[in-house]
């Protein structure tokens, strides 16, 4: 079978096509339509949209569409799978940690009641002594009021400070992102991010983000997640007070 590149140019230069027709019809990205007929699969955000991009291209060429999907599939594409994994190394550092001795504290606290029931015997003599019968009286401190309970500090605090999501996204190779606000809004509009690059510090009430690859990091409220490898779009939602949920659907936003 001719390959996949080589079928869609010759397919194109037949029937006389100019690229910038086909990325109008389509609304793919010339690059990426030049990338399809040289099959130089890593300039393409990733699997899921070289396999989109591919059928759209053929469909509008009049191409077996499914046979070069299958074609692309048994040469090119590689199974893959990980689990979303958060970067908290503090829980594996509290495992680690060694009981202390019991024996050095027992030999202290045992120490520090003798001392007070040597100050006692001491105290009671020296009473005896000077005939008095009179108690000590120890005055506390009032403790100041933390506010709990007037609904302005503490618990209220922070489920003031729960309220919000802050995101931000660093790109560890090239990945398609599409992200959205609780309103519908694409803050991320569609875009492909090289390695290197990331987002600013996003805060709102509720996000949903897609990425096309899992060559990303994606910090949410200052901790940092590594994405699963898939071979379909993975997209999360993202709230507050939460770790970031998996979508269910392949493409989750911006569709």
């Amino acid at each position: 079978m001719p390959e996949i590149g080589e079928t869609l140019r010759e397919a194109r230069m037949r029937r006389r096509i100019d690229m910038t027709e086909v990325e109008a019809a389509t609304k793919i990205r010339a690059k990426y339509l030049r990338a399809l007929e040289s099959e130089e699969w890593e300039l393409l955000p990733g699997p899921t949209f070289v396999k989109t991009f591919l059928r759209t291209y053929a469909d509008y060429l009049e191409l077996d569409s499914r046979l070069l999907v299958e074609e692309y599939k048994q040469r090119f594409e590689r199974p893959a799978g990980m689990e979303l994994t958060p970067l908290n190394l503090r829980s594996q550092r509290r495992r680690r940690r060694v009981a202390p001795a019991i024996g050095p504290v027992l030999i202290v606290v045992l120490g520090v009641l003798v001392l007070l029931a040597a100050l006692y015997v001491l105290g009671r003599i020296g009473q005896d002594d000077a005939g008095t019968d009179t108690p000590t009286r120890v005055e506390r401190t009032p403790r100041p009021s933390t506010g709990a309970g007037d609904g302005k500090g503490g618990d209220g605090s922070r489920r003031k400070r729960a309220r919000s999501v802050r995101v931000r996204i660093a790109a560890t190779g090239q990945v398609y992102v599409c992200m959205e606000d609780s309103s519908g809004r694409a803050v991320v509009d569609k875009r492909t991010l090289e390695a290197g690059q990331s987002t600013r510090t996003f805060r709102g009430r509720r996000f949903r983000v897609t990425f096309g690859t899992a060559s990303v990091r994606l910090r949410v409220n200052g901790r940092s997640y590594r994405v699963a490898v898939s071979q379909d779009p993975v997209g999360y939602e993202l709230r507050p007070g939460r770790g970031p949920r998996r979508l269910s659907s392949g493409l989750a936003t911006c569709t």
